[in-house]
């Protein structure tokens, strides 16, 4: 019985592991593109190419979500638009919370990496994305 129970602690924090902590949230920070989208009904597309990517800029909770286009010279081209965003932790996850003079929506974050992160919107559509590698072509 305690080498059930002691299998079970092991298990329980290694699990705990796993969650993203509020310290995390700083490796949002920078450029990703979309790599990956999940919808609901099981099937994925998958980006191999992409021609406009995220810049993410987080301060504490705060941050603003904005489209850039890279260019061969590893600079980006954009426009001053930007989609400003809270996170907020709910239970044992973090979410993005937009709102603009349309709408209002949500994303759960669901996994972060230096590398990639994930997130899942209200309709169960999960999108992936990868750390963006600029391509600098002289």
């Amino acid at each position: 019985m305690k080498k059930i129970m002691l299998l079970g602690i092991i298990l329980l924090f290694s699990s705990c592991s796993n969650r993203i902590s509020k310290e995390d949230l700083k490796k949002l920070n920078g450029y990703w593109e979309i790599d990956l989208v999940r919808f609901s009904d099981g099937t994925t597309k998958e980006y191999n190419v992409n021609t406009s990517i995220d810049y993410i800029q987080l301060e504490g909770l705060k941050g603003f979500r904005k489209k850039v286009q890279p260019k061969l010279n590893g600079t980006f081209s954009t426009s001053n638009d930007a989609e400003p965003f809270l996170i907020l932790k709910n239970e044992d996850s973090f979410e993005f919370h937009y709102k603009n003079e349309l709408s209002s929506w949500k994303e759960e974050l669901i996994e972060l990496s230096n590398d990639d992160f994930s997130v899942s919107n209200e309709e169960g559509i999960v999108y992936s994305y990868k750390r963006f590698t600029p391509i600098n072509i002289k």
